[in-house]
């Protein structure tokens, strides 16, 4: 029997470990090739899976097939490789707000060199606005974000 995936919260990290993964590939297949809706907001309570389901959609939209080999979307979608930008608030400097725009810029900094964008604008925004603009030249862009409301969380009682 395989081990249970406790305290492993990628997909890829499942996988690779050989623990369980219950499969939910067709229901992420259903999702993903639904061309009415562009934009999805899954809300779901807390450990409840949606970092791995943001991780399982990662490593799907980067064309990552032989990590699918024994799921049910393995030969059933084209695994096209597209660019990904996750952002994962979880892993952000929320103390201030200054500090939240610094860790974005510096996630928007870290795709750019990724994928050979140069940025022109030192402005998150901006800089946000111009990667997505320069990749959706390539390709469709795929934004994954986890642990938006962190900074809210973090900040719950501090009402200034």
């Amino acid at each position: 029997m395989k081990n249970l995936p406790i305290s492993t919260y990628t997909f890829k990290d499942i996988i690779n470990e050989n623990k369980l993964y219950v499969d939910k590939t067709e229901y992420i297949y259903n999702l993903v090739i639904d061309q009415e809706y562009k934009y999805y907001f899954l809300s779901r309570p807390r450990r409840f899976g949606k970092s791995l389901l943001l991780t399982t959609l990662q490593e799907i939209f980067l064309g990552e097939k032989e990590l699918f080999k024994d799921l049910w979307i393995y030969d059933k979608y084209d695994f096209k490789k597209y660019p990904v930008l996750r952002f994962d608030f979880s892993s952000m400097n929320c103390e201030t707000p200054a500090k939240l725009k610094e860790s974005i810029k510096y996630k928007i900094d870290s795709f750019s060199d990724y994928y050979n964008i140069k940025l022109k604008s030192d402005d998150y925004k901006i800089s946000f606005e111009e990667l997505i603009e320069q990749l959706s030249k390539i390709e469709k862009v795929v934004i994954l974000i986890d642990e938006y409301d962190k900074p809210i969380v973090d900040h719950i009682d501090n009402l200034e």
